[in-house]
């Protein structure tokens, strides 16, 4: 008997479909049966001897609300027995009713190593916690959505529990040692992160959104042509970077996918009409690696009058120094074109890029300084340094692509600008293991956006930050760090950024959520920390809760 191994995940929903993924634990047909008597089905395909399927589910209701139970061969696997969280179910938006919002949820770097003898050393998890709060309230208020901006698995910074497994399959005195190797310990990182039973019941009921940032593959993945260069020349690197590939397009990216582009896509039709599409799909990650332009990660949702535009930033970067580049020219004319697509159809639109636009001025100086000494500004000593700086400080945001900082700047005024404007621009980001809201304003001689413009900036979920770089990022927003940011500006003989930018919330550090609320052409961000509180447990506290526009 099939039994279930991962999941069930709620995917896409729109107003009338969705779709469900699962792992079981052989080849079988799985299917969803909703309360309200839709329902889907699908058969299993085969990646590397594991069996996966992403359900289609129709017939569902504008506006509704049903629980949904899966099943694997006809049994029923979900809800598991004596679960002790409520029915899972598939919430359906009704678009056309303009007083119901859209509430959507984001956050970035879940390092999903469970807690020691129930002391978590980086404090409470915030999905755990906000599953916790929904479950114990089924009725409240609840995301829409749940945007995951990257880092959703660690494979290069391990558990102790996931360590002794790799141990004990491989010797780990030889690279990539307790980092993971192959497809099969990818799945090891899934099974730790997706079994924690508070998140799988959270990703079960609520419908989440994906993109990978570098720690899913590596840390500083494609920061540089000569890492790249010399990441390529070890013996591991090629299993490594296929195995997560590979993994990512399984367990993320397929459930990013309406079902309709499901439908019209090559690889997905190739993978499930081999009995075992391993190979199929490894071609596919293979070709993605060699050619960045071959393959797009970056996807479009709609939800209503809100657009979401989530941006590959790591696999769709030009790494040479005379054309460095944080997307690559067919990229980034999607972004254009998604941008601008329609004006006036859209009242707000979300640029989801797991690296921060902006960011504090010292950072954001200092990474453009950096990309002008490797590029040789300063000539070939100064080069080295930078390029040994670039790797030891994570120097790779928008800002060590200034051509790219800049192109983004002026897409975001071009699209918040002109006949029927939206009434926000909001680029929602991770990865720098704090939270903030950065606005820029431009200058008087330069077109300004009629929208409100802002960065959104909400890291981690659960991982910790030194309190040597908590000190930096506070400095870096301070007078004196400008002051210093600019001096590496002139050394770097660097122009003005287009815009300049004021910090209006935040630093905030721990483990958090934002969450935008946004109902016709009004916005709403609350920020979301998670506490420990006297009886164990943990609560989500408010820690702004402000409106961005009325």
């Amino acid at each position: 008997m099939a039994r279930l191994r991962l999941g069930p995940l709620l995917r896409y929903v729109d107003e009338a479909s969705a779709t469900v993924w699962v792992e079981a634990s052989r080849p079988c047909t799985a299917e969803v049966r909703c309360a309200d008597g839709s329902s889907g089905r699908a058969r299993t395909f085969q990646v590397c001897g594991h069996h996966y399927a992403l359900i289609p589910v129709t017939g569902l209701t504008p506006g509704s609300a049903t629980a949904y139970e899966v099943l694997l061969d006809g049994v029923q696997v979900w809800p598991l027995a004596d679960s002790p969280f409520p029915p899972s179910t598939i919430r359906t938006p009704a678009y056309d009713d303009a007083a119901r919002p859209v509430r959507i949820a984001f956050g970035s770097c879940r390092w999903a190593a469970p807690p020691a003898d129930d002391h978590d050393p980086v404090g409470p998890d915030a999905l755990d916690t906000l599953a916790a709060e929904l479950a114990a309230a089924p009725d409240a208020e609840r995301p829409d959505v749940l945007l995951l901006l990257g880092d959703q698995v660690y494979a290069d910074e391990t558990s102790p529990a996931t360590r002794r497994y790799l141990a004990a399959r491989r010797d780990l005195r030889d690279a990539p040692g307790n980092q993971v190797a192959d497809y099969e310990e990818y799945t090891r990182l899934y099974y730790e992160s997706w079994l924690d039973p508070d998140v799988r019941w959270l990703l079960s009921t609520v419908p989440s959104c994906m993109i990978f940032d570098d720690h899913d593959v590596i840390d500083d993945w494609n920061t540089s042509a000569s890492w790249l260069a010399e990441i390529r020349a070890t013996a591991w690197w090629n299993e490594r970077i296929l195995s997560g590939l590979m993994s990512y397009w399984v367990h993320q990216h397929l459930g990013n996918l309406a079902p309709a582009e499901l439908a019209a896509d090559p690889v997905y039709a190739a993978v499930r009409a081999d009995p075992d599409g391993t190979d199929a799909l490894r071609e596919f990650a293979a070709r993605a690696d060699a050619d960045a332009a071959s393959v797009r990660w970056s996807y479009r949702r709609d939800f209503g009058r809100v657009r979401l535009l989530m941006v590959d930033t790591r696999a769709a970067r030009v790494l040479a120094e005379s054309d460095r580049s944080m997307l690559d020219p067919s990229e980034a004319a999607w972004l254009r074109e998604q941008a601008l697509e329609s004006p006036g159809a859209y009242d707000h639109l979300l640029i989801g890029t797991s690296l921060p636009w902006l960011l504090p001025h010292l950072v954001h100086d200092a990474e453009g300084w950096n990309a002008a000494l490797c590029r040789g500004e300063r000539g070939a000593r100064w080069a080295r340094f930078g390029e040994k700086l670039r790797r030891r400080a994570d120097l790779e945001h928008w800002a060590a692509f200034p051509a790219s900082f800049d192109a983004l700047t002026a897409l975001i005024a071009e699209a918040g600008g002109g006949e029927g404007a939206p009434a926000t621009v909001c680029v929602l980001s991770g990865d720098v293991h704090h939270a903030y809201v950065a606005e820029p304003a431009w200058p008087a001689h330069a077109p300004a956006p009629a929208a409100r413009v802002l960065q959104l900036t909400c890291s981690p979920v659960h991982n910790s930050i030194p309190r040597s770089i908590k000190i930096g990022f506070r400095f870096g927003w301070s007078r004196f760090g400008r002051a210093l940011g600019r001096r590496f500006a002139r050394h770097g003989r660097l122009a003005a950024p287009a815009v300049s930018w004021r910090k209006t919330g935040g630093p905030w550090f721990g483990n958090q959520l934002m969450t935008l609320t946004l109902r016709g052409r009004a916005a709403r961000l609350r920020l979301q920390q998670a506490q420990a509180v006297p009886d164990g447990k943990a609560r989500l506290r408010d820690a702004a809760n402000t409106v961005l526009s009325e």
